[in-house]
């Protein structure tokens, strides 16, 4: 009888062991979600109508009851509040804006797992969208590219820019930071001569070129 009753008290522990592991994995609850990359930059806006590559972002939910990290990119729902700037769909695929500045993407969840009930879990990540400061625009790493074209006589003489990074001859287009001004100056060969800018200066000057880089940009000279 003794053995019979140590039994089924044995039993009984392991019953309630097994139910509340049970309950427990029930009640999972979200605690927090983080969205990988945490920030973005684009160098400039899209072109209305251009087609993209879309970035991809990956939501991580934190949970408790038991504790677990785990990708939830396709469980939650996914939002920009400033969707010229970027836009984000529902499977969690970012793209560039047509406007410069700052766009929030969020990814929210309610806590219970992801049905219905609870409170919303919300993580959020930046979009900064760069472009001319003389716009409004957020600057930092935007670059863009200045290009020399030399049209005639390519051969006698040289141009160079301040800042350096052309070296043309050799070296004939790099990038700058935009909105910065970078100075052409042409210095003929022996005997030769240069023959002006035809295009792509601010202001120029005999051998001297500036140019406000807002952006990309191809200048053109001669030498003859």
């Amino acid at each position: 009888m003794m053995r019979k009753s140590l039994m089924v008290a044995a039993f009984m522990v392991m019953a309630a062991g097994l139910l509340q592991l049970s309950s427990c994995a029930r009640n999972q609850q979200l605690e927090g979600i983080t969205v990988s990359p945490s920030a973005y930059t684009y160098f400039s806006p899209a072109p209305e109508g251009t087609s993209q590559t879309p970035i991809p972002l990956t939501a991580y939910g934190a949970y408790i009851h038991p504790p677990e990290t785990k990708n939830i990119t396709g469980q939650v729902t996914w939002a920009s509040d400033n969707t010229i700037v970027a836009d984000v769909n529902s499977s969690g695929q970012l793209t560039d804006g047509v406007a410069c500045g700052v766009a929030n993407i969020s990814a929210s969840l309610y806590t219970d797992a992801g049905k219905t009930n609870g409170n919303v879990v919300v993580g959020t990540m930046t979009v900064t969208v760069e472009g001319p400061a003389s716009e409004g625009c957020p600057t930092g790493t935007a670059t863009s590219s200045l290009a020399v074209d030399v049209t005639s006589g390519a051969a006698d003489g040289v141009i160079m820019s301040s800042p350096g990074g052309i070296n043309c001859g050799n070296t004939c287009s790099a990038s700058f930071p935009t909105d910065s001004t970078v100075t052409l100056t042409a210095t003929p060969n022996a005997g030769k001569s240069f023959l002006g800018w035809a295009s792509g200066c601010t202001t120029s000057s005999g051998t001297t070129c500036e140019v406000n880089l807002l952006s990309d940009q191809i200048v053109s000279a001669s030498f003859n």
